[in-house]
Parts: C-alpha cells; structure tokens; sequence
C-alpha cells in the first residue's frame, strides 16, 4: 500500500503531505567519480574500487601515531561502523598517510585495537603517491608530508561520504559529534536513494 501511495504522490505531487524524497547534492558534477585504484588492506589483501560496487562507503585519511586529530575521528567513525555492522551496504574506507611506517600489518594492530573485525572497514595502504593522488584529487582532501606539523604530516579531518556509484555526496568535519550525527543520517537517506 505504502508504495503504490508512493507511486501516486511521485505522479501527481499533490496530495497533502506529498513530497519528493530526500536527496543529498553531489560534491563535485555527478558524472566525477572516484578512480579505479589498487592498494592493499590490514590483512595484506589486495583491495580496488571494485570491492566498493554497489555499496555506499566513507573515506577517510589518517595515520596510526597521529598525535593530534586521528584519534577523535577514528573514535568517532567507530559509532559509524557499530551503527551500520553487518550491513553488506555499507563500508569504511581508512587510507593511510604514513606510508613508510602503516604497513599492513601494524594497521592489523590498529584495527583490533579498535575493535573492527573482518573487511567491513578497510584500511589502505598504497604508495605514497597513490595515497596523496586519491585524496587531493579524487576525494578533495588535503593530505601531505610536513615536517613542522605535530607527527610530520598535514592533513585533512574529513570524513567523505560517497555513494554507490562513487560520487562524493558529503564532507563531514570527523572530530565533531555533529557532523558525525549529521553523516549517519545522510547515509540512512543515501542508502534510500
């Protein structure tokens, strides 16, 4: 009944309480998506863009001794990945910064720490230059070695949500219970759409 109401409201938009359903903007033009990549994950485990089809994702950039922002992010991606555990829609996507010392290993080490089990959320590892590609130019997050910054790396805090056609449709400040308030109900509507 409830879509067959649906369907009649869509038609005609003008029975009370009638309205289009919620959909979140595109970052960028909807045709942008993110690039084919291959980079392998804390089990050693070679990880492309194809282990995203169909499924809504957040991505994020990091490091495993950031001193500063991290860990508030990752703690408050963690209330993301408990909300959505087990949902085969949904995954995280943690790339690390810090090439040299993340190997996929320690990143094991990392994810249990946390609590996080199984492939659900990923933590990537790749070249430095494939890291530092992804996030500037596909992701639009500022990530780079500097020696001046506390950890030696600058780095964005961003939490980007993007959706199963891997458009960006949302950029969401990690270190805030706000924004991570506001990202899990956008991704309730993304996985809507």
């Amino acid at each position: 009944m409830r879509i067959l109401l649906i369907s009649i409201c869509w038609m005609i938009l003008l029975l009370p309480g009638c309205k289009e359903p919620e959909r979140l903007p595109y970052l960028q033009a909807d045709t942008i998506k993110i690039p084919p990549f291959k980079l392998f994950n804390q089990d050693s485990t070679i990880v492309t863009e194809k282990d995203f089809n169909g499924v809504i994702y957040v991505a994020d950039f990091f490091f495993t001794s950031c001193p500063t922002i991290c860990p508030v992010m990752h703690r408050n991606l963690l209330k993301v990945y408990k909300k959505y555990k087990g949902n085969p829609m949904v995954k995280i996507a943690s790339h690390t910064i810090d090439v040299k010392y993340d190997t996929p290993s320690r990143m094991k080490k990392y994810a249990s720490k946390l609590g996080v089990e199984g492939r659900q959320w990923e933590f990537l590892w790749g070249t430095r230059d494939e890291i530092y590609a992804l996030a500037e130019r596909n992701y639009i997050v500022s990530a780079k070695e500097d020696k001046e910054e506390p950890g030696g790396f600058v780095h964005a805090g961003y939490l980007m949500l993007v959706d199963k056609q891997k458009r960006l449709r949302g950029a969401y400040d990690g270190t805030s219970d706000t924004d991570v308030k506001k990202l899990m109900e956008d991704m309730d509507v993304l996985l809507k759409e």
